[in-house]
């Protein structure tokens, strides 16, 4: 790699781990369902306009073929999107960004065990090691997070492992049934898919009152920064170094997540959830890594284990 592909590979888990900061500063202001409604929204028209100015193919609907595919676009959008997205915002009402952006980091130890049970991948002695490893992680940090453990914290917690569960269907899901679609295209229609799920919901439960402008501002940068401008990072890792060296962002999300939260939201961080971090990150090698004879190039619908959060 040269040194702009590891500056890259900075900024986007700069950008990602960025994500939880804002979800934080904004969920109270405009409600899980609308915010994260109006960031699918916007993300996924400007991606559109992207990936239609930078992909060279036949045309928009011969490529996307909507009238086949539309089921199963719907179906990426709920698994990585609209669900996982919305279940984080939950969780950030009442838990810190950082519990919430380290909770997040155990989405690939999920992935395992989805495809594991779907029949997609071999479930070998070192991914469950690495599950096992991961369970204990979350507990260290959970119950070494600066937070009065009762039913609410309880169920945010849940909610980020659900949003962690939810992006490990969705990709092993994707993994069988969008091929042969470029990873831009392939955003698209997950971001685009979410925004009509979400559409009913997020329309109904949009605030009475307008939110404040720091809410305001930090859903333009969720939408701006930390989900378009992301993606255009992470397409150019992929072309440039490749989906194995791409993935290894996941180590950097929940570090940077930590990290702007401790700076900017002056929320603590105990040395309980830097060792519970630590577990899960060595869990999450265990699980990802591969000996360079396994690793195979994936089809071009198919994104690496990592997901924006």
């Amino acid at each position: 790699m040269k040194p702009i592909h590891y500056a890259a590979l900075l900024l986007l888990g700069a950008v990602w781990g960025a994500s939880f900061l804002f979800i934080g500063m904004a969920a109270p202001g405009f409600g899980p369902l609308s915010l994260m409604f109006a960031r699918v929204l916007v993300a996924g028209l400007l991606m559109l306009a992207v990936a239609t100015l930078t992909q060279r193919q036949a045309g928009l609907r011969a490529t996307l073929r909507l009238r086949r595919n539309w089921r199963t676009y719907l179906i990426v959008g709920l698994f990585n999107s609209a669900l996982p997205f919305t279940l984080i915002a939950f969780s950030e009402l009442r838990l810190t960004a950082s519990l919430a952006a380290i909770l997040n980091s155990t989405t690939p130890l999920f992935t395992a065990l989805v495809a594991a049970a779907w029949g997609s991948e071999r479930l070998t002695g070192r991914k469950v090691w690495g599950v096992l490893l991961g369970v204990i992680g979350v507990a260290v940090l959970v119950g070494g997070a600066p937070l009065a453990i009762n039913g609410g914290i309880i169920l945010a917690v849940l909610a980020s492992l659900l949003a962690a569960l939810s992006y490990g269907l969705g990709t092993v899901y994707a993994s069988r049934h969008i091929t042969g679609l470029p990873a831009a295209y392939a955003s698209t229609v997950q971001l685009l898919g979410a925004a009509v799920i979400l559409a009913a919901p997020g329309v109904l439960a949009w605030p009475a009152e307008r939110p404040s402008p720091g809410a305001i501002g930090a859903l333009a940068a969720l939408i701006l920064l930390s989900t378009t401008f992301a993606y255009i990072l992470y397409f150019f890792l992929l072309k440039n170094v490749g989906p194995t060296r791409t993935a290894s962002v996941t180590f950097l999300v929940p570090v940077f997540g930590s990290l702007w939260a401790v700076l900017f939201l002056r929320e603590p961080f105990s040395v309980w959830m830097l060792l519970g971090m630590a577990i899960i990150l060595t869990s999450v090698g265990l699980v990802t890594s591969r000996r360079a004879d396994q690793v195979r190039p994936l089809p071009a619908g198919q994104l690496p284990d990592t997901t924006p959060p």
